[in-house]
């Protein structure tokens, strides 16, 4: 019998432990979550915008939005042909929506490509897929399997139509005419003995 005030302390100091562990637990999950949801809709759910043009690989123009009606006739630099490409920070969903007319590329039902005043609906978001040969497929991201994709007269397919494969779905990104990549500024250059020896030789214009 002595022994059981000994036991029941034990036991009643073991509870309060664990008591204590799961308060401060529960604590710091609710700190973290009101962090994430406040930190989430600052910081993380921002939309990345770029501006460039898409090089159809069947037609060697480009994707223009001339309001309701897209084709892949849009010369480089042209007005049409620039794109103003929101892109959800998680993922590669995006919007394309015409610089000029400010119409964005969506898809229906039927797998028409049409141009709409507003891009928010699901209709309107496409998902990136990076293709071996450097160039880029679009395809629906709510109609899967369905592509952005164009025939040799730059007119839209439908996207019952397309697979990865077609050349048709194939893009590549490209800057405005006249503008230049930052990374394409940083040129290798070989340097061999006589480029060492011009350079040696090259007068500097700070001792003259």
């Amino acid at each position: 019998m002595s022994g059981l005030p000994s036991r029941l302390i034990y036991v009643c100091l073991h509870f309060l432990v664990l008591y204590f562990q799961l308060q401060e637990s529960h604590q710091s999950s609710a700190d973290f979550r009101f962090y994430i949801e406040n930190h989430t809709r600052d910081d993380v759910s921002r939309k990345q915008v770029r501006i460039y043009q898409l090089y159809s690989r069947t037609t060697g123009k480009h994707v223009q939005i001339l309001g309701k009606k897209i084709n892949a006739n849009g010369d480089d630099g042209g007005k049409y042909a620039l794109l103003v490409v929101e892109t959800e920070t998680f993922g590669s969903h995006i919007r394309i929506k015409g610089k000029e007319s400010g119409y964005y590329i969506c898809m229906n039902k039927n797998g028409k490509i049409i141009g709409k005043p507003n891009g928010n609906n699901q209709e309107c978001v496409f998902v990136e897929e990076y293709l071996e040969n450097n160039y880029t497929a679009l395809v629906s991201a709510k109609y899967k399997g369905w592509y952005l994709g164009f025939n040799r007269k730059g007119r839209p397919k439908k996207g019952s139509k397309t697979t990865q494969t077609q050349q048709e779905v194939h893009f590549m990104k490209r800057h405005p005419k006249g503008k230049v990549d930052p990374l394409e500024e940083f040129r290798f250059t070989t340097v061999t003995k006589r480029t060492r020896r011009a350079r040696r030789l090259k007068p500097n214009p700070k001792t003259n």
